[in-house]
């Protein structure tokens, strides 16, 4: 038996122990935005592709600088038969050479091509700067989301708070009513109404233990933390932020939107692409350079054989066919208007939208917190009747929940006000600032 009594007291303290493992880990808003830009895949994925424009830019304008080829040979040569068809030459027999070396050196610098390194140049360099562009408004996707599961998880875990803070309440009122059945005071009826708001109340309390998970496990993955982590949302640093610079138009949004600039360099670049599918229509020029050095064996032998001039090029088919080349750069460039057009359209709704969201939050918020108040006193009224018998258990269970319906309610209007804020921040073009300048 005192075995067993060690068995058993041994189990609970090592379930003790496992509990204060999970340790929950406090994290601000702040330092998982932050987080996720260092850690994430889509942010690391979009730095990539920055570097490889970056990269390719830097090729481009390789082609403005000079190409210098150095070449080689050495080669053994069989008994070679010559005659110099010379009247001077002499009647003895010459003699043959076993082998011969040849060396070049060749110098082009391009001069004019139709303007099609430059214009080439400027496309790369457009290019690589929507690229850019298109990795920031990455880093406000991954924020947005962030801040999606952060204010997810603050809701869920207040939720747990309030409907765990009620159980205790539920709990005790089972406890009185069972008193007062077992003393006929009042009817079983009213015993099993209390114990099914317990029940009720549970399932209610397993519902948020589950989200509380997901969101945890979903948030920990995005951050890469690991999923054992379980985090805390901070209440006091969570609702530390000022709101009362929320944009009001779409004038904002229209100038600092990142995915807009980033056609907008789009389109520049496919302007320098017309361009550079003109170049076909001009000649090319270039000017040229060499030196040679030649040995064949026992029989000639030049050095410092040195040229330069100049070299012009001009493919007069491709004035036809270069046509076809203009056309679809142009429809390109065309594709890429439209597309700028569209997408300014679409952030004046998304703003529109995002700012009429902001503005219900914060009614809702007002009428909550009267709600609240009103539910609150209602509670108290309705209690005070029933202690003194004259109000039965269903007005009291429905006060009750009304009462924590609107605690709860109360709670989760605050954390929508935030989260409306910043996803109005987010269609706006400012998300990244408000991390960046640390106003939280």
């Amino acid at each position: 038996m005192k075995i067993s009594q060690l068995m058993l007291f041994g189990v609970f303290f090592i379930g003790i122990s496992s509990i204060e493992a999970q340790e929950k880990t406090s994290l601000t808003l702040d330092e998982a935005v932050k987080l996720a830009w260092e850690k994430s895949n889509e942010v690391t994925l979009a730095n990539t592709k920055v570097n490889t424009k970056k990269y390719e830019l830097q090729s481009v304008k390789n082609n403005q600088y000079p190409d210098l080829k150095v070449s080689g040979q050495y080669q053994r040569l069989g008994k070679a038969s010559i005659d110099l068809h010379n009247d001077q030459a002499s009647s003895e027999p010459m003699a043959s050479p076993d082998r011969a070396m040849l060396g070049m050196a060749n110098l082009s610098l391009p001069i004019f091509s139709g303007f099609k390194i430059q214009s080439s140049i400027d496309t790369y360099e457009s290019l690589y700067e929507a690229e850019t562009a298109n990795a920031a408004k990455t880093k406000e996707d991954v924020a947005l989301r962030v801040i999606t599961y952060y204010t997810a998880l603050y809701k869920a875990q207040k939720t747990l708070d309030l409907l765990n803070e009620n159980q205790k309440q539920a709990k005790q009122r089972v406890t009185d009513f069972t008193e007062l059945e077992k003393n006929g005071i009042i009817p079983r009826n009213d015993l099993l109404k209390a114990q099914l708001m317990v029940s009720k109340t549970q399932l209610s309390i397993d519902e948020a233990n589950n989200n509380i998970n997901n969101i945890n496990f979903y948030l920990t993955t995005l951050l890469k933390l690991d999923p054992s982590v379980k985090l805390q949302v901070n209440e006091q640093d969570f609702f530390n932020l000022k709101t009362s610079n929320a944009p009001t138009s779409d004038a904002l949004a229209l100038e600092n939107r990142k995915d807009l600039e980033a056609v907008r360099l789009q389109s520049k670049a496919s302007e320098a692409n017309i361009r550079v599918a003109k170049a076909g229509y001009y000649p090319t020029l270039a000017l040229l350079g060499g030196y040679t050095a030649f040995d064949l064996k026992d029989f000639i032998t030049v050095k410092y054989a040195m040229n330069f001039g100049v070299g012009l090029s001009y493919d007069l088919s491709g004035i036809l066919k270069n046509n076809s080349h203009v056309k679809e750069a142009e429809s390109k460039a065309m594709e890429v208007k439209n597309s700028e057009a569209l997408l300014s359209d679409r952030i004046k709704v998304e703003v529109q939208k995002s700012i009429e969201d902001y503005d219900l939050a914060i009614n809702q918020s007002v009428v909550y917190d009267e709600a609240l108040q009103q539910a609150s006193e209602n509670y108290r009224l309705v209690k005070d009747k029933f202690d003194n018998g004259l109000s039965d258990t269903n007005d009291l269970v429905e006060a009750d929940v009304e009462h924590l319906s609107a605690k709860i309610n109360t709670a989760l209007s605050k954390a929508t006000i935030i989260q409306k804020y910043y996803e109005l921040l987010s269609v706006s073009g400012q998300l990244s600032q408000s991390f960046n300048l640390s106003k939280i």
